[in-house]
């Protein structure tokens, strides 16, 4: 049966709530804030306030948390919908310019990337697919960044006096090798045993952190194989080249497969940490203050 022209338009509108409240909600998804929300659309926090309790009432199901506006399970489905529908609505027919896009330029630590960042990126490409991701590699420590970023994860002590930053992470270390390497040199039933080991040094773990946990009367090592990335740290390990101390979080990918796995049941706290970094005046960007929201949320 064919409805006529006015039985369909009299169906959708009821079926679509108005235009400010979609904006009004996938604005507050973003920005977290009623007043920043408001000064985004120019209008009052009531009428933000107002516009949200409408809709949810238009569509029998809440949106946020009333806490720290964090989206409820309908929420965050319905948003995925909400943007793709007034993302159609920007795009004009014939129009190649995409003004509503933006670019998010990223420095990111090797392993931190590979191990962390990637397997959650798709995530925020979901929820934000108008923010394109330049993803480039910074060297930790000694921030070495190919160009200008947006935003920068550095892996450090957190003193940082050029640039505003969250931390994002801390982690245990253990010493951990190849099973050969074990079947080898091994076996290691206490800290002792590591004593005219080869030792894989890196300056983002020292070790001396371990054999203070431990208790273990050594000094840091000055000789053998050095890395300024875990990751590779952990592949020379994998061909048991030596013992390697690394953190849980970022050797994970290793121990899972088997490549490498725990001498002792002993961890230390690593005395650094991964941080978010920016230059004052980025999180004026709402791209930018979308994606550290969402990485700290990430991390928790």
């Amino acid at each position: 049966m064919t409805r006529s022209p006015g039985a369909l338009n009299s169906i959708t509108a009821r079926r679509i709530p108005p235009i400010q409240c979609l904006l009004t909600f996938e604005a507050l998804a973003r920005l977290r804030s009623v007043t920043l929300t408001a000064e985004e659309l120019c209008v009052t926090p009531s009428a933000v306030s107002h516009r949200v309790k409408q809709l949810e009432q238009i569509l029998g199901a809440r949106l946020f948390g009333r806490t720290d506006f964090s989206l409820t399970t309908d929420g965050s489905s319905y948003l995925a919908h909400v943007r793709e529908g007034l993302g159609a609505l920007q795009r004009f027919p014939g129009a190649s310019a995409s003004p509503g896009r933006r670019r998010l330029k990223l420095a990111v630590t090797p392993t931190f990337a590979r191990v962390i960042l990637i397997p959650r990126l798709r995530q925020f490409t979901e929820a934000y697919p108008e923010i394109d991701i330049a993803l480039q590699v910074s060297i930790p420590l000694l921030d070495v960044i190919g160009e200008d970023a947006d935003l920068m994860v550095r892996f450090g002590a957190g003193h940082y006096a050029d640039v505003e930053h969250i931390e994002l992470a801390r982690d245990t270390v253990t010493p951990l090798a190849s099973p050969s390497f074990i079947r080898e040199h091994g076996p290691f039933e206490r800290p002792e045993d590591l004593e005219g080991m080869p030792l894989l040094r890196s300056p983002l773990e020292p070790w001396r952190t371990w054999f203070a946990t431990t208790g273990l009367d050594m000094a840091e090592p000055n000789e053998g194989s050095q890395f300024n990335d875990i990751g590779l740290m952990c592949d020379a390990a994998s061909a048991s080249m030596g013992i390697a101390l690394v953190r849980h979080k970022l050797g994970a990918p290793w121990l899972e497969n088997g490549t490498l796995v725990r001498l002792f049941d002993v961890d230390a706290p690593s005395p650094h940490a991964h941080y978010l970094c920016w230059k004052t005046g980025i999180m004026d960007r709402w791209e930018c203050a979308a994606f550290a929201e969402w990485l700290r949320k990430a991390m928790g």
